[in-house]
């Protein structure tokens, strides 16, 4: 089950659930004030492997003339 990140449009409390797949379009009350007024926040992703990962690599790869051996 994911966890869905939600905030409180009353008291603005952020709060996190676990969730079915098949509840996800469910908004749960807050676990605060009780309202009904809450909706989901978008949550930040975090990715291995980006293009910066790739350019240092293959920089370092050459061993030719760019490692000052001749």
């Amino acid at each position: 089950m994911p966890i869905y990140e939600y905030e409180c449009d009353q008291c603005g409390e952020s709060f996190e659930k676990m969730v079915r797949f098949s509840e996800a379009d469910q908004i749960p009350a807050c676990p605060e004030c009780a309202s009904t007024a809450t909706h989901k926040k978008i949550s930040k992703i975090f990715s291995l492997g980006s293009s910066d990962l790739g350019a240092s690599s293959s920089y370092d790869s050459g061993c030719g003339s760019q490692g000052g051996f001749t």
